[in-house]
């Protein structure tokens, strides 16, 4: 199964760090179980494709 990407560099990015940052809360710091939501953004950054952007319309970039 092949997916264009429709993710930015810049969306890219951004999704890459919050998605760290968030799993960090998981293991340091608040040891907060739902910091496992990091994973959305993390899985998305770095594969560049948002299936959500497809719903709403949102192009290949």
């Amino acid at each position: 199964m092949s997916f264009c990407k429709n993710l930015s560099g810049v969306d890219r990015t951004i999704r890459i760090v919050a998605g760290i940052v968030l799993l960090m809360l998981v293991f340091f710091g608040p040891k907060v179980p739902w910091g496992w939501i990091g994973l959305v953004p993390l899985i998305t950054g770095l594969v560049g494709f948002c299936p959500v952007y497809t719903i709403f319309g949102r192009g290949s970039k």
